[in-house]
């Protein structure tokens, strides 16, 4: 059930017997040579999707820009600045609160994401406290691509060239999703690992195509089924017990 396409009413009737949303969360940016710049948010969508097919949750628009300002220097990517992100977790949260949710279940695509979702959710509850709202809200963070059997399969598939971004298993997955945009280019045998992330010119200069130890040439649309299958698995056991929590 996605909330987009649901009236007020539906909307309504649905918080009657579940206060749980699902929000996709990726961003938008560089993956490198062949990885679409809309990545992490199409992994996000199609996961969260399915997840709600699988639970019977209400799933909220996508928020495809988030936290990636070290991609910058490579053209099309977009970033919000962190305090910019915190915000409209808040609004988005301190929006649905007062109707009855009170279970935001954020399905995350986007490394980047990480420490900025964990303060919004802070700065969410403070600010919910402050009106009355917060003593049954609680968020969760859903990392798809650090679920335990995605990592076992991105394991088994590439090794160590699975790599830190623009890696073959989130390509795989695009893949799998828009199997008519599946992009091919040359890729360098020599990909640079190992350098701590700084500015963006800095990433730029030590990650010169944009990819982080990865091969995504290694990447099939099948291998994309199969990281789906596993992630909508797991996330929906992880959401349900979520669900679950007092």
């Amino acid at each position: 059930m996605q909330l987009q396409l649901s009236t007020w009413p539906e909307v309504e009737s649905y918080l009657q017997s579940s206060p749980g949303i699902i929000f996709p969360i990726g961003s938008t940016e560089q993956h490198g040579p062949t990885g679409l710049i809309g990545t992490d948010a199409i992994c996000a969508e199609a996961i969260a999707k399915g997840v709600g097919e699988a639970t019977g949750a209400m799933v909220g628009p996508t928020i495809n820009v988030g936290m990636a300002l070290h991609h910058l220097a490579f053209p099309g990517s977009v970033s919000l600045r962190p305090s910019t992100l915190i915000r409209v977790i808040v609004d988005y949260v301190s929006s649905l609160a007062p109707a009855g949710f009170s279970r935001f279940y954020f399905i995350n695509g986007h490394g980047g994401n990480i420490a900025t979702l964990k303060a919004a959710f802070s700065e969410a509850y403070h600010h919910l406290g402050s009106l009355g709202h917060s003593q049954n809200v609680r968020c969760h963070l859903g990392n798809w691509f650090m679920a335990r059997g995605v990592y076992q399969l991105a394991k088994e598939l590439y090794g160590d060239q699975e790599g830190h971004h623009a890696t073959p298993s989130e390509v795989a997955l695009t893949q799998f999703v828009y199997p008519e945009a599946i992009k091919t280019a040359p890729l360098n045998p020599e990909v640079a690992s190992g350098h701590s992330i700084y500015s963006a010119q800095d990433f730029r200069e030590h990650y010169s195509d944009g990819r982080m130890g990865s091969n995504p040439a290694l990447a099939t649309p099948e291998h994309g089924q199969r990281f789906y299958e596993v992630a909508v698995k797991e996330l929906s056991e992880s959401y349900q017990r979520f669900l679950a929590e007092n």
